[in-house]
């Protein structure tokens, strides 16, 4: 109930906020692990469309669902999303988003896809005679830093990737296995490793100190992040148009900038 009351003053005070700027407030509700991409692609709209202005909700996708589930089934909820506190759902990967789908929190049929995660090969970015390619790396003595496969997605990821390119064996000897991504990150500048692997909007936020090699694209079951519009969204045809705007060529440039990839149905 708390979060739901939060969440109703959050958007009250913005819409408020954005009408005292002669600005359309738009209320996008979406999880911590995406904020990154969508402050960007938010940026990227509100230059185009300078009457427009985006605020991120961003929480967890299991309170996420919660809070919205919530907002749909109280008397009060229904009052306030009718006047308009969320306009897209945004939550981290497609599994949250296929549940109010199935509800009919969000509307059927404006289910957007638009970054794909990404695993990247790394080197510090001081380091001038680096490989160039995880094969290269494969063919030398380096050794290469890893996530736990046991207990992150990232390192689970990475093992199906070497073993779907054949190199499980290469690097048998040579895995430098860390306890997570921040870890690999200390190994790779410790001097530990000479490389790692990162998902790549992990590395972006470390570009100063990191360098990304390659983009490692197949193998392995790559997360896809997607978003819809809330079912009482309070303008649908700016819903539409912020949707449609994923398509277009500068919203793919500014999702590969932080990391990710394109979905394959959007590559030209």
């Amino acid at each position: 109930m708390f979060k739901f009351m939060a969440l109703v003053w959050i958007g009250l005070f913005l819409s408020d906020g954005a009408a005292r700027a002669g600005q359309e407030a738009f209320v996008i509700a979406g999880s911590h692990s995406v904020k990154g991409v969508l402050d960007r692609l938010s940026a990227g709209f509100e230059r185009i469309h300078p009457e427009v202005r985006i605020r991120l909700y961003v929480d967890n996708g299991l309170e996420l669902r919660r809070t919205i589930a919530g907002m749909e089934n109280s008397m009060v909820g229904q009052y306030f999303i009718g006047s308009g506190p969320i306009h897209i759902v945004a939550p981290g990967g497609d599994e949250v988003l296929t549940r109010l789908e199935q509800k009919y929190y969000v509307l059927p049929g404006t289910k957007q896809s638009y970054a794909v995660e990404q695993l990247v090969l790394v080197v510090p970015e001081s380091l001038v005679d680096a490989a160039e390619s995880l094969e290269a790396l494969s063919r030398g003595s380096g050794r290469l830093a890893v996530a736990d496969p046991s207990h992150t997605r990232l390192g689970a990821q990475t093992g199906a990737m070497l073993r779907a390119m054949g190199l499980e064996a290469s690097f048998k000897r040579r895995l430098d296995v860390a306890t997570d991504s921040r870890g690999v990150l200390d190994h790779v500048l410790s001097g530990q490793a000479d490389a790692g692997i990162l998902f790549g909007h992990e590395a972006v936020k470390v570009q100063e100190r990191v360098r990304v090699v390659a983009r490692l694209e197949k193998g392995y079951a790559q997360t896809v992040h997607s978003m819809a519009m809330e079912r009482y969204c309070p303008n649908r045809s700016l819903c539409e148009e912020f949707l449609g705007y994923l398509h277009s060529e500068e919203a793919q440039a500014i999702v590969r900038e932080a990391g990710y990839g394109v979905p394959s149905d959007r590559r030209p």
